[in-house]
Formats: structure tokens, sequence, C-alpha cells
């Protein structure tokens, strides 16, 4: 009986694990097609598979990029390699820190302790003050996938680039004092891991 339950399980984990991913658009227009095609490419030549905790994924030109419910993006970065899989990786990501809720919670009371101040607001912090300390995290695991999944040359242009564009604050300092935030990761254990 235990085998056959630990056999079931398997079978299970294996059925999740091969899950595709799969990817629509909202309103199926040329730049949304082109930006799914896009990142269609980016997901096999990169296997991105392996670091995407959701499978369903909009593309909608008219939508900022975010995770939850569905994880969405938009068609900005179309023809940006670079940019729109580090968008993709930050926003699965965000699917991660949500499944460690309780984790996360505690590496971000250390990040207030660390921060007792961070903006909130466009065009330097996020929407509040806890979606800006959740950033430093979801912010500084981007630039870990991206450097293991792009090398360091091209993270380092993409992590500069996010750094002149939107959350501005989160992302220099994520640069400046990545060894801080890497140790509150680490007393945490919220490093990701594979999932698949």
């Amino acid at each position: 009986m235990l085998r056959l339950l630990l056999v079931s399980m398997l079978l299970s984990v294996t059925a999740v694990a091969a899950d595709p991913i799969a990817i629509d658009t909202a309103h199926s227009s040329a730049s949304e097609l082109a930006t799914k095609s896009q990142l269609e490419h980016l997901i096999a030549e990169y296997n991105l598979g392996r670091w995407s905790y959701t499978h369903k994924i909009v593309i909608d030109e008219k939508s900022i990029p975010h995770s939850h419910p569905v994880l969405t993006l938009h068609t900005r970065h179309l023809k940006q390699d670079d940019e729109l899989l580090s968008t993709y990786v930050h926003e699965q990501l965000h699917w991660f820190f949500v499944a460690n809720d309780q984790d996360t919670d505690a590496a971000i009371s250390d990040l207030k302790k660390l921060y007792p101040k961070v903006p909130v607001g466009y065009p330097d912090g996020a929407n509040d003050e806890q979606s800006t300390y959740l950033h430093i995290l979801v912010c500084y695991e981007e630039g870990q996938l991206d450097d293991r999944i792009l090398g360091s040359d091209r993270t380092r242009e993409v992590m500069n680039f996010w750094a002149g564009d939107h959350y501005r604050w989160v992302y220099r300092t994520v640069l400046q004092d990545g060894p801080k935030v890497a140790d509150i990761i680490a007393t945490h254990k919220l490093q990701p891991v594979e999932a698949q």
C-alpha cells in the first residue's frame, strides 16, 4: 500500500513538473503575438521552465507587468530579450515569495531594521512600503537568477537599466548592498529552488 502511495505521489509530482507554460494574449494584437513568440523562444532557449512557479502567462499591451492573480507581461520589451527575460523572472519570483510567505515576512522584518525608511511610489519605490521591502528581495533574486541565466555582463546591463527606469531606489540598493540582502535571504532560507 505504501509503495502504491509513493508511486502515485511521484507520478503527481512528475505531472506537475511537466506542465507546459501556457501563454495567452489579451487582445491578440500584433505586438502581443510577437511578444508571445519572443517569450516562448526565451523560455525554450534558456530553460526558464525551471524558474517558473506559475504556468499561466498573459501578454497584455495595456497592462503594467504584475504577478497575481495571473502573471501578466506587457509588450514594452519586444525585441529586447534580456529585459523581457528579466521581467519574466521578476514576476515569477513573486510567486516564489508568496509560496514562502512566513519566511518572506521574517526577511522583511530584518530589512525594516536595515532600511527603516524606504521610498513609496514610482519611480523609486513600489506601491506601498510593504511592497517596496518585498521588492528588495524580489529584485535581488532577479539579479541572481539573471546572472545564472544570462551571465554577469548582460545582467549588469539589465540591472543598471532597471536602476534608472523603475523601482530605482530598490535596484540601486540591491546593486549597492547585495551582500547585506544576501545575508538576510540566506538567514531565512529564501534562495529560490528550481520549480521543475
